[in-house]
């Protein structure tokens, strides 16, 4: 999950009425998951929560661990994560529903459970989790700290563009890699989604409804489908398109095409929601 322009901090989701949202002072997203709870769990077992705000029971059990950890005082780490803005965190770790936890230690996964618990349950399962680790982690005092792999300077000076909103800047930056490295697929990735950036940020949210009213505008359907991959919908994204190639022909349908399949890029290839779209796309050209 590493190397990627971080998506989730242009669209914040809103917080849960009713005072301070759940999992505020834990909160974890795609940027900055690999530091908080990868490297973290070489030194403790990092406990990843996946909920909804829409979710009460999630919300509650968010609560309880939020409580548990305080009680635990560092024998074990807590990383809550909203699923609907943080697709990739749980794609990866395979969450079939919500909420989900998941004991990360190692860097791997070690134990989870889905659905709302009871504490006592969660009580158990917690203690069974720093069981298992105690004196087994790299970096919790029994052995020598794993030391992180020293950082490119290229793509930290491209990164340091991005943080000082300087686009220009950080796509120069990774052109620079490509030119001297054409086989860096990092630096590619990173340039895909910085483009693609670069032209949705833009883009009105009202879009939406203009390509809904009138569903033969190529444009606003482009324009559209962008604003639906911003928000973190891909799904929504790619099924615009793809219904607009079903419905044009010539180079409204390439343009459409040509969107669709640069959208594509900006993940990894073997993602469920991509393949799925690949072969809605092989049945609208067929």
């Amino acid at each position: 999950m590493s190397g990627a322009v971080d998506l989730s901090s242009l669209k914040q989701p809103p917080a849960a009425p009713g005072g301070a949202a759940p999992g505020g002072d834990y909160a974890v997203g795609e940027a900055d998951f690999e530091t908080k709870v990868l490297r973290r769990s070489a030194q403790l077992p990092v406990v990843v929560a996946l909920f909804s705000q829409r979710s009460p029971g999630s919300v509650e059990l968010v609560r309880t661990l939020e409580r548990l950890v305080v009680e635990d005082g560092g024998s074990w780490a807590l990383a809550t994560v909203e699923a609907e803005t943080n697709m990739r965190i749980a794609q990866a770790l395979q969450v079939q529903g919500i909420p989900t936890v998941v004991a990360i230690a190692g860097g791997r996964p070690l134990a989870d459970f889905e659905g709302a618990q009871p504490e006592p349950q969660v009580r158990q399962w917690l203690n069974a989790v720093v069981d298992a680790v105690a004196g087994k982690l790299p970096g919790d005092g029994g052995g020598d700290e794993a030391q992180p792999e020293p950082e490119d300077p290229r793509f930290t000076a491209a990164e340091e563009a991005l943080e000082r909103g300087d686009l220009a800047g950080a796509e120069a930056a990774y052109e620079a890699i490509i030119a001297a490295e054409p086989t860096n697929e990092e630096a590619k990735s990173a340039l895909r989604q910085l483009r693609f950036l670069a032209r949705a940020q833009s883009i009105p949210d009202s879009v939406l409804s203009t390509s809904d009213a009138d569903p033969g505008n190529v444009d606003a359907a482009l324009d559209a489908a962008d604003v639906e991959m911003l928000n973190q919908r891909p799904e929504a994204s790619f099924d615009r398109l793809i219904a607009l190639i079903k419905r044009t022909a010539g180079d409204d349908r390439t343009k459409a095409r040509t969107r669709l399949l640069e959208l594509f890029e900006l993940f990894d290839p073997a993602e469920s929601f991509v393949v799925a779209a690949r072969r809605k796309l092989a049945t609208a050209l067929y």
